[in-house]
């Protein structure tokens, strides 16, 4: 049985183990070269999902995340950082983990084989006709997110697999199959190298561009961040003062009144108006400032 491209061993760096400090960093680092390229390769297939994803979310769909080990927590990062970043509901970022929340912070043996309990985990949060079902496996053969995998597209929701083997199983089992064609691994088979950073890329690239169409950036500015500290408080600030022009004091009033929402603060300060009516404007233009802004 020839082994999976993520599995063979590399013909690269074969004396890794000799090589000084500096030579050793140097091999690492250049070898994540391919992650970049792998996702530069799939870009035409991640858009395809954002423009099938995008009218099930907007319809009030949830992003539901699924994965066994590197590829879970990769997974789970990226549907927790939706709320901070874009203000995108808890509950319509769900992350389901072969293992379940032991194994965000230990490997729990043979979790990932379980293909029942793949069933049953994605069945447990209901996924249906609105629902984006992102499923990610570096091989692609993994047993628990291919039975998830299924049962999600029986239920009807939009299936995306994202896997680092051409070819393999996720890639047919989902509606949508994302190919992050790294190849081998420097140190062979540890897939939470480029095979992760490729994942982490892709994940990235995916939800932040379902969250421009959706309203939450305005020009290239982060404008529905959640400002939940003192960091975030900042950077509202300065964001809406790039947005607008105006003075810090002017701002930081203007943040104030509407709780460091920064899209109405923008609304509010760019078209001389009070937050009630900034906010009725953005409700009109479905959340977008660029729209809000428009005579």
């Amino acid at each position: 049985m020839s082994p999976l491209k993520t599995e063979t061993p590399s013909h690269a760096h074969t004396q890794l183990d000799e090589y000084g400090v500096s030579q050793l960093v140097d091999a690492l680092v250049g070898d994540q070269i391919d992650a970049i390229e792998a996702v530069h390769g799939a870009r035409g297939q991640i858009a395809q999902a954002v423009e099938a994803a995008l009218p099930r979310i907007e319809a009030g769909g949830r992003l539901i995340y699924v994965g066994a080990g590197t590829s879970g927590r990769l997974a789970l990062l990226d549907s927790v950082e939706l709320y901070p970043t874009f203000s995108w509901p808890k509950d319509r970022a769900i992350a389901v983990m072969a293992g379940g929340k032991a194994a965000v912070y230990q490997a729990i043996e043979g979790a990932e084989d379980n293909r029942e309990q793949g069933a049953t985990d994605i069945a447990a949060v209901k996924p249906g006709a609105r629902d984006v079902v992102l499923l990610l496996a570096a091989s692609g053969t993994t047993p628990y997110v291919l039975a998830a995998a299924q049962k999600a597209r029986d239920l009807g929701a939009l299936t995306v697999g994202i896997a680092n083997n051409p070819g393999s199983p996720l890639l047919t089992v989902a509606e949508i199959g994302i190919t992050l064609d790294t190849g081998p691994e420097l140190i062979s088979g540890s897939t939470r190298l480029k095979a992760g950073t490729a994942q982490k890329i892709a994940l990235n690239t995916f939800s932040s561009a379902l969250m421009v169409k959706l309203n939450k950036v305005y020009g290239n500015l982060m404008v529905d961040l959640k400002a939940t500290n003192a960091k975030l408080v900042q950077r509202a600030v300065r964001l809406t003062m790039l947005a607008t022009g105006a003075d810090e004091a002017l701002v930081r009033g203007t943040l104030k009144l509407c709780d460091h929402h920064v899209k109405v603060a923008i609304v509010a300060l760019a078209r001389n108006i009070d937050v009630a009516q900034a906010r009725a404007r953005l409700d009109a233009a479905k959340g977008s400032v660029r729209t809000a802004l428009a005579d």
